[in-house]
């Protein structure tokens, strides 16, 4: 094997640890917690800690499709070799870090994008164009969406005509019902991705989709019912669980397709270079996120929990809700997503429900979303400068 090669996959398997890392001291590992870090309902430090561990589940289990997305799915005619690898990774990645330092959330999923398809262009290979047109639909509808979907949900939580037991429990078995039809890495036959679900049709011995939909709904109601009694027993206590079950929901979310964003540059490569497995190379991501969200994590929980709204616990169950039904549809389909652009767009949503303009920082705002559009297309112009600059390895 070629001795070169073999540095350069090793340098780009350290530039794809930096950028997990990254992740996870930013986007990953900040934007999960932030409303429960901003209801009280849990320390940032706890925080930071429990989304570390719920980052590598989640990217284990749910890695996969991000990662191909990324890997293969944005560019056609061409493989990108080592050092453009390299090239990707260091631009993603930098950018990200300006962003950790400054306090403002950089789009991850805009930057890597932004430079893979850069790169790619650069080295001759063609715009895959079916795939933007989903990438930027999802990135285009995700402050709308789940912004408007945070904002409904705010707006009925505080009505007294509507008990809590009744309509939190509702969004409950919502995400009961989603998180049964979910699917994760090794639960299907002969270890192929499967939901809940399917696991537990063919324990029953049933098939086709109104078994589906019957367990899906039988979920649903046990969750419901569950998260009532708990509401009913201690409604404080009962939000603050509710609020910290949707922040793991999401933070196991934010790992599934936040690593695809990391390791997913270096899948091309591994098509010449078979030292690790893609469940390896997936791992190491996810401990890399890990990693990040212990070290790094806080100050961004601390600017999103603080700077953007003033947040209690019924506007972060609103807030959190969307999020994890947005990332779960994003792993799904395959398209890389700024967990920045999906939590903020909904604590936004949550705040201004309640508290109108005095709850949200319009400055903050304006400069965030300034960050985000500023972010793919600096990284494309670096993305595609640096070919220019680098010897290509092949």
């Amino acid at each position: 094997m070629n001795v070169s090669l073999v540095a350069l996959f090793v340098l780009a398997g350290l530039a794809s640890l930096f950028m997990a890392w990254v992740i996870g001291a930013g986007s990953s590992g900040a934007t999960p917690f932030a409303p429960a870090v901003g209801a009280n309902a849990i320390s940032t430090m706890r925080a930071a800690f429990v989304v570390g561990l719920l980052g590598l589940a989640g990217a284990v289990t749910q890695g996969a499709n991000v990662s191909e997305a990324v890997g293969r799915g944005l560019i056609g005619g061409v493989t990108l070799p080592v050092t453009g690898v390299i090239a990707v990774l260091t631009i993603g990645a930098g950018l990200m870090a300006v962003g950790i330092k400054t306090g403002y959330p950089i789009a991850t999923a805009f930057t890597v994008t932004g430079s893979v398809v850069g790169v790619g262009l650069a080295l001759g290979g063609s715009p895959v164009w079916p795939k933007y047109v989903e990438i930027g639909t999802v990135w285009v509808l995700t402050p709308f969406v789940g912004g408007g979907i945070a904002f409904a949900i705010a707006s009925l939580l505080p009505r007294p005509d509507v008990p809590e037991r009744y309509s939190v429990a509702l969004l409950a078995g919502i995400v009961g019902a989603v998180l049964a039809n979910v699917e994760f890495g090794f639960l299907g036959p002969n270890g192929t991705p499967g939901s809940l679900a399917a696991v537990a049709r063919r324990l029953l011995g049933l098939d086709g989709l109104g078994a589906t939909a019957a367990i899906s709904l039988f979920v649903a109601v046990a969750v419901a019912g569950l998260v009532s009694w708990d509401v009913r027993r201690d409604e404080a206590d009962g939000l603050r669980r509710m609020l910290l079950a949707l922040g793991s929901l999401v933070a196991f979310s934010a790992g599934g397709s936040q690593v695809g964003l990391a390791v997913g540059p270096l899948l091309p490569i591994l098509d010449d270079v078979t030292l690790v497995s893609s469940f390896a190379l997936l791992a190491g991501g996810g401990l890399g996120i890990l990693v990040g969200s212990w070290t790094g994590a806080p100050r961004m929980i601390k600017s999103l929990a603080q700077d953007y709204s003033s947040l209690g616990p019924r506007r972060s169950i609103a807030a959190l809700v969307p999020s994890f039904l947005i990332a779960q549809l994003a792993v799904l389909l395959g398209v890389p997503v700024s967990f920045n652009e999906i939590v903020v767009s909904a604590i936004i949503g949550s705040g201004a429900a309640v508290g109108g303009g005095d709850a949200i920082s319009a400055r903050k705002i304006l400069v965030t979303v300034g960050a985000w559009v500023a972010s793919f297309g600096v990284a494309f112009v670096l993305g595609y400068g640096a070919i220019a600059l680098l010897p290509v390895a092949s």
